[in-house]
């Protein structure tokens, strides 16, 4: 890690105007990616992957088909996956590997797939001590659909924090008592008055879940409502492992920029408001679920 990235306090603790938020609370990673020359030893996104020279390199086998500058070979043939992100436990302790493992990797096909437009994923674990053989160069994806595919090779500063639930995930009862903003104004002069019409939007956007990319937390809802996810395997209610996002901050997040970004984004706003360059399904995010059983059941995933 070759840089600290630190969130300002949140306007206010929620959990003193609202006590029932508090058993809600979930730590969150924020991943901070920023340009940089990551190793194939490092955390990163877009990086190189430590990736034995010995296994296959995963491809996507489904149909490619309707790019008028591919082959009929590239439309229909296998297409290389492309590295996303690698993290190590020791840099995010807060994933859940399987037995033996201390390293995750991520890699998609940068195609958006039918039914649901976005792209398909793959989940590795591995020991990265097992790893003494490296793959040189993997295989390049064939086809690539938006040039938001294919991440800016990223450096990490990894941050815990809490999260809420997004307020559609909450109560009635819950959401009724946050509307009332006689309950906010009473917190203190901390609150901008500018939300009274709308005290939701001052909890989501300020007090809830953090955007950009991170492990775990909440899921960012506002695309769809919210939708439970079983696994297919036991049927467990799956957990938030990872959010792609396709940017770290937008007009109504600005109270999440980190301290250390402050100055520059105010004269480079739209540069760093999304350093790795991705783009999912037209500036959505990518959520990634995993079951909180066993991470070896398969994960499953949507966008937001």
């Amino acid at each position: 890690m070759s840089h600290s990235r630190t969130t300002p306090p949140r306007p206010l603790d929620v959990t003193t105007v609202f006590p029932e938020l508090a058993p809600l609370a979930r730590e969150a990673v924020r991943l901070h990616p920023r340009p940089g020359a990551p190793s194939p030893y490092d955390s990163s996104v877009g990086g190189p992957f430590l990736w034995p020279a010995d296994e296959p390199w995963p491809h996507c086998g489904e149909p490619h088909g309707w790019w008028d500058e591919a082959t009929d070979e590239e439309r229909e043939g296998p297409n290389p996956m492309l590295p996303v992100l690698q993290l190590h436990t020791r840099d995010v302790p807060l994933l859940r590997p399987p037995a033996g493992a201390d390293l995750l990797q991520v890699l998609w096909c940068p195609v958006e797939h039918e039914p649901d437009l976005k792209p398909p994923t793959v989940l590795v674990w591995r020991s990265a001590a097992g790893v003494t053989d490296l793959l040189g160069t993997p295989p390049a994806p064939v086809v690539v659909e938006y040039d938001g595919y294919l991440p800016v090779p990223c450096v990490l500063a990894p941050e815990r924090i809490t999260e809420y639930p997004n307020f559609l995930e909450l109560s009635r009862e819950l959401r009724q008592r946050l509307s009332d903003w006689s309950r906010w104004r009473a917190a203190g002069a901390a609150v901008d008055g500018a939300y009274e019409p709308y005290p939701q939007a001052f909890y989501d956007s300020a007090l809830a879940e953090a955007p950009g990319w991170k492990v775990g937390g909440w899921a960012p809802w506002g695309l769809t409502d919210p939708v439970a996810r079983r696994c297919e395997v036991c049927g467990a209610g799956m957990t938030p492992l990872l959010t792609v996002a396709s940017g770290e901050w937008d007009s109504g997040t600005h109270g999440w920029v980190p301290y250390e970004d402050r100055e520059l984004a105010a004269a480079r706003i739209a540069e760093l408001a999304n350093p790795p360059g991705v783009q999912v399904s037209k500036g959505n995010h990518l959520q990634l679920y995993v079951c909180p059983e066993s991470p070896e059941h398969p994960h499953t995933d949507l966008i937001q």
